[in-house]
């Protein structure tokens, strides 16, 4: 067991080697030799990404961006990086940046970034054009660590577990997943822990939180599973995810490989017509793995694997992996604001920071309850008085997220009049949000998802398709169709199908399409609008495998449900009333049209 704060490369045995041998600059070179000059780097060792497959293979220091900066000061608009395994050092908590460029193309095709402290990998900000091929990013040290259970109490209601060999455990974070040693699968889904203790010589104990309560469909973790949480290392600063890109036009990341990351995978914020090709999030194999382990990585990325919010037009995720992360696969999603007050033309709104309204923008609401009103557009915006005592206290019981809920009733919040082009009729606590900047337009197909702790695909926008994925195996809903309230991301959706998607295994209903308003209770049937579900299979999954509600004008034709004899330990039983359980079950729908489908009881 390594010494407390040691990573696994500095131990005897594990170490990486580090060749202090800077690749050529081949934009020195005239352009008919940069070929050979890329083939003697990859050959004389300049650790080409096919040396990865053995145990212990070189690792160069270099200055990547150094290297990419020179280039495109020079003018280069097409920059080929040497093939080559390098570990980069952050600056400013970031150890990869992209700033306002245009019409640029970096080609990574055999290069791995290994990042060295658990930061921010790459930051792409406000490029337009700005194409990324070919890279593989890791982490050394890794974002997480591994150990195995060692105690249970009686009750499951603590225990104590053993990092393994070959993980680091610097500073140690609570977002604990446990797995199944022989299946290498998630034994049990969520629960709440308390803060993790150190007991010393690398042992720990965590339990779970105040009010817990033993269930035996639940809680199925034993001695020996395997434990994963967050750790963090990073003396430089933190910042969180692996690629953020940030008001960016026409981005195009494309055979990207992600095996770890401190928080999500892919995240844009602020982004219009991103594509995603090809791009993979998975958990690092034993064969490739530089840093020999007690034990396989068990997980790839601490939270969501692609995750876009605010974008103009929403992005193209296309034959894409994404598999053992921390969280969802897909979240597209804009950012509510909250309504206190509705009179005539004029609201009363707040928002956790910043407003996300602009002059002259088409809105949408999600109603505390009732009916969703028709769709306005902002016509004025004026500060107005922070929110009154009594609005402070209806903030302070609305079941939503703590820390965005401490936001607003602390006085944090910032208020304005929004008046629109016409009056609306809403009750305290309702919702607002642009349709400008929800990721509408977005495309999710032929992707490999799953292997999860919670969603596969998260969709809160319009004008859409996800169609031709292979969902495997997430613990809650393989397909999401929801705005959410809880963390006022919207919107509700339109203009969606939803086709030829294959779900097996899924530990919930597999495709989900709801809308509750912030009472909790399913919205009258026309929060969500033209819809469809068409020929999608469905297998090994408890029903119902569809539930919709709150939607008007509804196609499902052509699906296959087949659930399990036998629903996997831990899958959410029928809780949708007490008759007979159905494949599908609708609630507050209007204008349905649904074939036959095939249902194997």
């Amino acid at each position: 067991m390594q010494a407390a704060g040691l990573m696994a490369k500095d131990q005897p045995g594990r170490r990486l080697s580090r060749v202090r041998l800077q690749p050529p600059d081949i934009r020195m070179l005239p352009k008919l030799l940069r070929p050979l000059a890329l083939i003697l780097s990859a050959v004389c060792g300049f650790t080409a990404l096919a040396a990865t497959e053995s145990a212990s293979p070189a690792a160069t220091d270099f200055d990547l961006q150094g290297f990419l900066d020179a280039a495109i000061k020079s003018g280069e608009k097409r920059i080929v990086v040497p093939p080559g395994r390098y570990r980069v050092t952050p600056k400013h908590a970031r150890h990869l940046q992209f700033k306002d460029l245009t019409d640029v193309e970096v080609i990574a095709t055999g290069v791995e970034m290994v990042c060295t402290e658990t930061t921010l990998a790459i930051a792409i900000e406000s490029c337009r054009n700005f194409h990324l091929q070919g890279l593989t990013i890791d982490y050394d040290p890794l974002p997480f660590t591994e150990g195995r259970i060692t105690a249970l109490a009686p009750d499951k209601s603590w225990l104590e577990f053993e990092i393994l060999d070959g993980y680091p455990d610097r500073k140690l974070e609570e977002r604990i997943q446990i797995y199944n040693p022989a299946t290498r699968e998630l034994r049990r889904g969520d629960a709440g822990w308390e803060a993790i203790e150190s007991l010393g010589s690398h042992r720990y104990r965590v339990a779970k939180h105040r009010g817990y309560h033993y269930n035996p469909q639940a809680d199925l973790e034993e001695v020996g599973d395997i434990l994963v949480t967050n750790q963090t290392d990073a003396p430089g600063g933190s910042a969180a995810h692996a690629i953020i890109s940030s008001r960016c036009t026409g981005l195009k990341l494309e055979d990207i490989t992600l095996y770890s990351s401190n928080c999500f995978g892919f995240l844009e914020n602020g982004c219009d017509g991103s594509t995603y090709l090809r791009c993979k999030v998975d958990r690092r194999s034993p064969e490739s793995d530089p840093v020999k382990r007690a034990f396989p990585r068990m997980r790839s990325l601490d939270a969501d694997a692609f995750h876009s919010t605010e974008a103009g037009k929403g992005p193209a995720i296309i034959d894409c992996t994404a598999k053992f992360q921390g969280d969802d696969c897909v979240n597209i999603h804009g950012t509510y604001d909250m309504v206190f007050a509705a009179e005539g033309t004029r609201l009363r709104v707040a928002a956790k920071g910043q407003l996300h309204l602009k002059w002259g923008d088409p809105v949408e609401f999600l109603p505390f309850q009732g009916e969703r009103p028709p769709d306005a557009t902002v016509v004025k915006i004026e500060p107005a008085d922070g929110l009154t005592a009594e609005e402070k206290e209806f903030v302070s019981k609305l079941h939503m997220n703590e820390q965005i809920q401490t936001n607003l009733a602390s006085g944090h919040a910032s208020v304005f009049n929004v008046t629109l082009d016409h009056a609306v009729a809403l009750p305290m606590g309702s919702l607002i949000c642009s349709s400008l900047r929800v990721g509408n337009g977005f495309v999710v197909r032929g992707c490999d998802f799953g292997y999860n702790r919670s969603r596969g695909i998260l969709i809160k926008a319009s004008d859409g398709q996800v169609i031709g994925n292979r969902i495997a195996h997430s613990r809650m809903a393989a397909v999401l169709v929801a705005p959410e309230f809880w963390w006022l991301e919207s919107a509700s959706s339109s203009n969606v199908e939803i086709r030829d998607n294959v779900i097996d295994g899924c530990f919930g209903t597999a495709v989900e399409i709801i809308a509750p308003g912030g009472n909790g209770k399913p919205l009258a049937a026309g929060a969500h609008r033209n819809l469809a579900i068409l020929g999608n299979k469905i297998s090994a999954s408890p029903w119902p495998n569809l539930q919709v509600t709150s939607t008007k004008s509804l196609r499902i034709e052509g699906n296959t449900f087949t659930p399990s004899d036998a629903i996997p330990p831990g899958a959410r039983s029928w809780n949708w009333g007490t008759g007979t359980p159905q494949p599908v079950v609708l609630t507050d729908c209007a204008e349905v049209q649904q074939s036959q489908d095939t249902a194997k009881p």
